[in-house]
């Protein structure tokens, strides 16, 4: 997904439009993690990028998505823009020995 949410509406308020931004971006990751995994693959991973605008786009964790359309709409942006592209996920365990390792 790539788009450009605007964070004003007329007739609206700016809460609600950032809650259905906010809706909109977890149904997408809902209706992405149900699909089929191919064989050979564990998860659905996800590149994700929040900005102002698509050239202005920062990388941010999975996690954090929600968090920087909070923080873009705090800071009075009248638009976010959010690409989040799903990729083949592969777990890596850890060696045994290592988990007790740390300094």
């Amino acid at each position: 997904m790539k788009k450009n949410f605007p964070l004003q509406a007329e007739g609206k308020h700016p809460d609600r439009v950032l809650e259905a931004v906010k809706h909109d971006i977890r149904k997408y990751f809902k209706r992405e993690r149900n699909r089929d995994v191919p064989k050979g693959v564990d998860f659905w991973d996800f590149d994700c990028k929040v900005g102002l605008t698509a050239d202005s786009a920062e990388v941010v964790r999975v996690g954090a998505v929600i968090e920087a359309v909070d923080a873009a709409a705090k800071a009075g942006a009248t638009s976010v823009y959010v690409e989040i592209l799903s990729k083949h996920g592969v777990r890596v365990l850890k060696a045994q020995g290592q988990e007790g390792e740390g300094g």
